[in-house]
């Protein structure tokens, strides 16, 4: 087989139907459903989704709904369209937000993905991503199983144990961050331990930079990424052709003006809106917060729905770093716990296939060992260790950006 089934290759006026179709049967469904929904759509009914531009004048839901519902109405701010007995596993984002899944096959659609990536029935393959509260690790295990991989439940951390079991049990497959998978693979190299075997990865979770990529082929693994997340399930995906990102066909995606519900046209850059037709989580509109753009044409490898260009950034600068988002809350914290600095500026970069934060602090005087207490602090408050440098004030430019992300996505 050269596609995961017959809908990867539908005709663009056949698949606009079905979507518009399906659209509008889960807007119906939302209301009667999902108490969430109820209200939010109450004056929307099935024949304001005749085409797309009703699905677009629909109200945009973010993360920040999510929160507060779920605040105010727990567990799922009655964003469930199921029962609570017939859910099967709870998780927890930042936010913080509570998902679920229930037993169904491939709940979250990532068979798809993996089929893409190049896995076949019958294939071993180590799933690095985390197994606890967070939602990673059952997804990505959920759909190698789907598709009829068997799977090395690793998690995360532990690299001596896992590069042994690689070693050992010999799986033909990866899945994990892009940065974990070097992590492993050095470790092989320095303990002398065999991990050749792996020769394909699936990852998600980080930016999969040309030059990482590159490196990984030179050690004979191919690597695809997938754009998935624990509301949505899979979003896009790489295939052999890795020249863009291939919308899934269980979602419709919707490339927006930051903070509004406005589509953009085609090839401009926006926020990524994606109404799911997942039927036990009906997500109409969910505003994702990362940035794409859509891509002209369809994908050389045949599949023939829209991609994207994949992520580009945060609407709301967040950003991520070592597979760990940091959001400009946490940077203005460090801020004030510091009251010696009158503005600051996260900058990211990348040296070689490392991630590195700089934080430019503008003080007009501080004494001895406030630089080692600003790295300190920038470590509590973001999770993640990075360099401090001391500017003088004025040298941070007056244009309201926080986070600036200079790592090259074209590199």
């Amino acid at each position: 087989m050269d596609y995961f089934d017959s809908l990867e290759t539908r005709s663009a006026d056949e698949r606009a139907a079905d979507h518009l179709a399906a659209l509008a049967k889960q807007v119906v469904h939302a209301k009667a459903s999902s108490p969430f929904f109820t209200n939010k759509l109450a004056d929307i009914n099935e024949a304001d989704v005749a085409g797309f531009e009703g699905l677009a004048a629909l109200p945009v839901t973010r993360k920040s709904d999510l929160t507060e519902a779920q605040a105010s109405t727990p567990p799922f701010g009655g964003l469930n369209a199921v029962p609570l007995n017939t859910v099967r596993r709870i998780f927890a984002s930042p936010g913080p937000i509570y998902e679920f899944d229930v037993p169904r096959r491939d709940y979250w659609r990532l068979a798809r993905a993996f089929f893409a990536a190049g896995f076949r029935p019958g294939e071993l393959v180590h799933n690095s991503f985390a197994y606890h509260l967070t939602p990673g690790g059952w997804m990505l295990d959920d759909g190698a199983r789907a598709l009829g991989c068997g799977v090395i439940p690793a998690g995360t951390g532990n690299s001596e144990q896992q590069v042994a079991a690689i070693s050992h049990l010999r799986p033909q497959g990866f899945s994990g961050t892009p940065d974990f998978l070097k992590v492993l693979l050095d470790k092989g190299e320095d303990l002398s331990l065999d991990l050749s075997s792996i020769t394909k990865a699936l990852v998600s979770g980080g930016a999969l930079f040309p030059s990482m990529r590159a490196d990984y082929k030179d050690r004979g693994v191919c690597v695809l990424q997938c754009y998935a997340t624990a509301d949505l399930g899979l979003i896009a995906y790489e295939s052999e052709a890795a020249e863009g990102m291939i919308l899934d066909e269980g979602v419709h995606v919707e490339i927006v003006m930051p903070g509004t519900g406005d589509p953009v046209p085609d090839g401009e850059v926006g926020e990524v809106v994606v109404t799911s037709l997942t039927p036990e989580y009906p997500l109409i509109r969910f505003a994702t917060g990362d940035l794409s753009a859509i891509m002209p044409g369809a994908s050389p490898c045949g599949r023939t729905n829209r991609r994207i260009k994949g992520w580009m950034g945060r609407a709301d600068q967040t950003t991520k770093v070592k597979g760990m988002f940091v959001h400009p809350s946490q940077v203005a914290e460090v801020m004030k716990r510091h009251p010696e600095i009158s503005r600051v500026r996260l900058v990211v970069t990348r040296e070689e296939t490392n991630d590195v934060m700089t934080l430019l602090c503008e003080v007009a005087s501080g004494g001895d060992g406030l630089t080692d207490g600003i790295a300190e602090s920038l470590q509590s408050c973001c999770k993640l260790k990075g360099n401090v440098e001391i500017v003088a004030p004025g040298t941070i430019a007056r244009d309201g950006v926080i986070i600036e992300d200079q790592r090259d996505y074209e590199a």
